[in-house]
């Protein structure tokens, strides 16, 4: 996490007495990850969370995962989708394997109900639109081009003030701050190109103290249910710690750049089990007289690379539009297309925003990836005049 937050009102020690002005007690709750020995926070509730009337049955869509055969390179026109709904009910599943899934979620309105994810935490990027993340520590404001880290079993709902288009990856791990970044203490070292006061933390309100049948959708591993509890998750008067929602606008992102083309990893943002997440933001090319601007062909042999195409030029790629994603698998040798290269030199900067993600295992594709495949895509680094026939 990027670093400590307090919020609301606290007791002067953990686990002591803090009463409610009605002389009850307040009810604290540990929200805990690695078994205790993880980051973790404190919160205090009006009533206790724990006062459940119901759990009944909930059928979450699955996904259902194909291997990618024909081994190839895809482009999938997430533009074609027509599902849409609440931030749950729409997401579209893409991409997975046993690390992350990847889906697409046009957010057009409020959930009515909150939700939970214990299998890991989630990693939301906002194409565009606003609104808020409501949860158990306050209120999240979001807008385009945010990330939005959801820590694993958080209790929340996400309201759209707008409509909101969603790229969702859903790791069965912690998502955090890569390695190169911190350093020995946990804070961002200088050479890193973001800085705490980038990220921001949700902003606690009053309690909701409030009493009824509440609806909370919980997922984990593929075990599903409905908990309806008597208390309002939201009746927090105050939290502490590490572990919270936060987000990160790609605004404040400082590129990395050099005399020579940086690798992908010069644009790290976070890192999961098994992925590695990179930003793609306007930016000075380098600066070397004979630079190449746009990347090198390259075989990634242990890894397939996911890009999510958000707005801007994209000069190495044509046949792409806001939206599309493309999957360049290991194996399948990728780079820019014919005529590229050339009519990059030259150039002194890019206005292109992408957001990409490695995997080391194989990704599979769910049937709506083959669904808006554009099947000729692994052909479009022919050189025109070498097409047969």
């Amino acid at each position: 996490m990027p670093s400590y937050v307090r919020a609301g009102s606290l007791p002067h020690k953990r686990h002591i007495q803090f009463r409610r002005p009605d002389g009850e007690l307040y009810a604290e709750e540990l929200f805990s990850t690695k078994g205790f020995e993880g980051v973790y926070s404190l919160l205090y509730h009006v009533h206790p969370p724990t006062a459940t009337l119901e759990v009944r049955e909930w059928e979450r869509p699955g996904a259902h995962l194909h291997a990618n055969d024909p081994l190839r390179n895809r482009h999938i026109q997430t533009q074609r989708s027509n599902v849409a709904g609440d931030a749950v009910e729409a997401r579209v599943p893409l991409l997975g394997n046993s690390d992350i899934l990847i889906s697409v979620a046009d957010v057009t309105e409020p959930m009515e109900y909150f939700y939970r994810n214990v299998g890991g935490d989630e990693l939301l990027f906002v194409h565009r639109g606003g609104g808020v993340l409501e949860s158990v520590f306050g209120q999240l404001a979001y807008r385009a081009n945010d990330y939005i880290v959801i820590p694993a079993g958080t209790t929340y709902r996400l309201i759209p003030a707008t409509p909101t288009r969603l790229l969702v990856h859903e790791s069965i791990g912690t998502i955090r701050i890569p390695r190169k970044y911190r350093n020995e203490f946990g804070q961002l070292e200088e050479h890193a190109p973001y800085y705490e006061r980038d990220f921001r933390a949700p902003v606690l309100g009053d309690p909701i103290d409030a009493q009824g049948a509440y609806e909370i959708r919980v997922t984990n591993a593929a075990r599903n249910a409905i908990y309806v509890v008597q208390n309002h998750p939201c009746d927090v008067v105050g939290w502490d710690g590490y572990c919270y929602p936060y987000a990160f606008n790609l605004e404040e992102f400082a590129p990395i750049t050099g005399k020579l083309h940086q690798p992908p990893p010069a644009h790290a943002t976070f890192e999961a089990p098994g992925a590695a997440f990179c930003a793609f933001v306007p930016r000075l090319f380098d600066y070397h007289p004979q630079a190449i601007p746009v990347p090198y062909n390259h075989s990634s042999v242990d890894c397939d690379e996911v890009l999510y195409y958000v707005n801007g030029n994209f000069m190495s790629r044509r046949g792409i539009a806001e939206g599309s994603i493309t999957l360049h698998a290991a194996g399948a040798p990728h780079g820019p297309q014919p005529g590229a290269v050339e009519s990059s030199l030259g150039k002194t900067s890019t206005d292109e925003v992408a957001v990409m993600v490695d995997t080391f295992k194989p990704l599979l594709l769910a049937e709506a990836a083959f669904e808006l495949e554009d099947p000729a895509y692994y052909r479009s680094w022919i050189t025109p005049s070498t097409v047969p026939g």
